[in-house]
């Protein structure tokens, strides 16, 4: 029923709750059918990412450096045409990022952070590739940079782990990205995110775990992982008053919509 849009299976914290193939296998016998294993860094972990997708099946990567990682010398050192490269040579492969801005943190600088998302969204846009963006305390350059690069091109993509205020998820939503939620909007003090939940039309919400974080209630606290991603999607539906049927169902033509390299 249900697709995890966005989780870490390589990730360090997430290994002590079991391998990928245990990760897979749990979620499948609680009703995920898919899930998007996200890169971080290229340099890295593009290598152990494939492996994980060629070794399961409806397991799907991205290639693409996180915002927190954009200065270090090994992404820097990667080109939009290496991104691009690596892009088309998987096709298990099916997205870019996750890329961004994040300002609350500044593990990298903000020059080198928007520099590196430009160099993605030209990647997404040469590939037809979606973008999957991680956006924090940095609303106002995130759709700015969208838009001088993205405006009047096949750009499309997703605000994952959608923790922003309305109006990002208004310009979001008016350039045509989808907007995910993830563990954070099943926290009691999550209202301005519950209210922005409601307003998303079906036809452009995701779920996701960004497993090992976040997870939803009732985990809260514990290590996440894909299973999970079923008690977020029918908060969502509580939210929405709609069904979970449909809240799964249309979660899922989302992903494959978006996401078409994967439905290949």
């Amino acid at each position: 029923m249900w697709i995890d849009s966005h989780c870490h299976l390589n990730h360090t914290n997430i290994k002590g709750a079991g391998a990928p193939s245990d990760l897979v296998s749990r979620a499948k016998d609680a009703g995920v059918d898919g899930m998007l294993t996200i890169c971080c860094r290229i340099a890295e972990e593009m290598d152990e990412l494939l492996s994980i997708t060629q070794d399961n099946d409806n397991v799907w990567c991205t290639v693409g450096t996180h915002p927190h990682d954009a200065s270090k010398d090994g992404e820097k050192a990667l080109s939009k045409a290496d991104i691009v490269k690596i892009a088309n040579s998987y096709p298990k492969i099916v997205g870019i990022g996750e890329s961004g801005l994040d300002y609350y943190y500044n593990y990298s600088t903000p020059e080198d952070q928007a520099a590196s998302f430009r160099k993605h969204i030209q990647a997404c846009i040469e590939t037809r590739l979606p973008l999957v963006v991680h956006a924090r305390d940095a609303d106002e350059d995130i759709i700015r940079i969208i838009r001088e690069e993205g405006e009047g091109t096949n750009l499309k993509g997703v605000m994952h782990c959608f923790s922003s205020g309305p109006k990002l998820a208004e310009d979001a939503l008016e350039f045509g990205f989808y907007i995910s939620f993830s563990g954070i909007v099943t926290f009691k003090k999550s209202t301005e995110l519950q209210d922005i939940a409601k307003t998303v039309p079906l036809d452009r919400i995701l779920v996701e775990t960004d497993a090992p974080f976040l997870a939803p209630e009732p985990f809260r606290g514990k290590t996440n992982e894909p299973a999970y991603v079923q008690h977020t999607g029918r908060f969502v539906a509580a939210l929405k008053e709609v069904s979970e049927e449909v809240i799964a169902t249309h979660t899922k033509q989302n992903f494959f919509t978006l996401f078409d390299k994967a439905a290949a």
